[in-house]
């Protein structure tokens, strides 16, 4: 037994042959799924009477309000499902529209197209967005990488496509049709230009707003900073969607998108009609295992206000840049109640800048299991919590933003060291 958590803990066992053999599994699986979605579908719908792509229909049907001319029906429960059955037939399940105004034109621009080659082109352009950053994130650029970044990324030369297309949650996502690929490419290109392009870096952040649940500590490292070029940048795109969107489509639409917010909220979350084992937060946590209302709120707030205080001390720190970034990203994700299991697409930055930091410095101890933990865990995360009632995203990633800590801490102990050494 002693052996096997020795094993665990020093990771071993994870060598480059097992990685590429894993990934290639579990690549395997999910193009044979796909597969088997389009092979047992019927016109727009799959097996089960649902759209292909699921959550995609409503990005859909709110696309041809909008060039109808009535956006803000996009926002009306009743009249969102009515087109969405006109589409993809009476039987069609709801699928709801919960994003902010300026998000409508994606949708427009989506619902020029017949429906599977507008899929097709989300899916299809948004992974290679995904993609490119988690390059850009392994590959650094030879004017900020230093040498042992050089060597990391020489090291991933031919295996970070792979683990980057295989990560289960590329799978989870292309079958809901999602946007965790855009989430992704923008939270982990932003903090990939961060240091070299911090307006570009802000543009990009600007872009998240999209889903503004994951934006609630981006700002404060931001500021705990001095990044106020990015901080800036960020603030003038949220102003240019919000006044676009109010141009375009009328400042009613305002009224339309909180009125659905506050169905989104009290329906889809405090209600759990989405399903508890589908939402991954510390909120959904305390709900499914039968806590009322105002103590999930009361927990997931004091979980979210240690993120943030641990987030400031973090990027204020001398840690290694890809550790913060590590940290920032799993902060963000724990720190909103409403985060499905697509939703972990903005885990694979992460875990590259992770990987990255363990090939530049060394890896510590469980950080190798660790990671393949992360990788692994979208496969089973909603699965396993539906038969078990037993969360495993959200102590997971807990769990690792506690190890991020230890590595910060370490890292900045190891400098005090050197620079006292090099001063005696």
């Amino acid at each position: 037994m002693g052996g096997f958590i020795d094993s665990l803990r020093n990771g071993p066992w994870l060598t480059r042959e097992r990685a590429r053999l894993w990934a290639l599994a579990a690549l395997i699986a999910s193009l044979a799924g796909i597969l088997y979605i389009v092979a047992t579908a019927s016109g727009l719908s799959d097996y089960r009477g649902r759209p292909i792509g699921t959550d995609f229909s409503n990005v859909y049907a709110a696309g041809t309000y909008v060039l109808e001319g009535r956006p803000e029906l996009a926002f009306n429960a009743p009249a969102q499902h009515a087109r969405e059955k006109v589409i993809f037939g009476d039987a069609t399940p709801f699928y709801g529209w919960h994003y902010p105004p300026f998000f409508l034109f994606i949708a427009a621009l989506l619902a020029l197209l017949p429906y599977l080659p507008a899929l097709a082109l989300w899916q299809g352009a948004t992974l290679a967005l995904y993609l490119i950053s988690i390059h850009a994130i392994v590959s650094p650029s030879p004017r900020r990488a230093g040498r042992g970044e050089e060597s990391a990324a020489r090291a991933a030369d031919h295996l970070w496509l792979l683990l980057a297309i295989a990560y289960p949650a590329v799978f989870v996502n292309l079958g809901h049709g999602q946007n965790g690929f855009l989430t992704a490419a923008l939270i982990g290109f932003a903090l990939a230009l961060l240091d070299r392009r911090p307006i570009a870096a802000g543009i990009l952040f600007g872009l998240l707003a999209y889903k503004p649940q994951f934006g609630l500590l981006i700002p404060l490292a931001l500021m705990a900073t001095g990044r106020w070029k990015t901080f800036a940048a960020a603030a003038v795109i949220v102003g240019a969607l919000v006044v676009a969107a109010t141009l375009v489509f009328g400042s009613d639409i305002w009224s339309a998108f909180f009125a659905s917010a506050h169905f989104t909220r009290e329906v889809v979350l405090e209600a759990g009609n989405t399903g508890w084992h589908k939402i991954q937060s510390v909120f959904s946590w305390v709900r499914m295992w039968g806590g009322p209302l105002p103590l999930a709120y009361a927990i997931q707030a004091i979980v979210t206000l240690v993120l943030a205080a641990a987030t400031v001390w973090l990027w204020r720190s001398t840690a290694a840049f890809p550790v913060k970034a590590a940290g920032l990203i799993l902060a963000s994700i724990l720190a909103t109640p409403y985060s499905l299991d697509y939703d972990l697409m903005a885990l694979a930055p992460a875990i590259a800048f992770l990987a990255a930091a363990g090939l530049a410095r060394g890896f510590l101890p469980w950080e190798k299991t660790l990671l393949a933990a992360l990788w692994l865990m979208p496969l089973i995360a909603r699965s396993f919590t539906e038969v078990t009632s037993l969360p495993l995203a959200v102590p997971l990633m807990l769990v690792a933003f506690v190890l991020l800590l230890r590595r910060a801490r370490t890292e900045t102990a190891s400098q005090s060291r050197d620079l006292s050494v090099a001063a005696f």
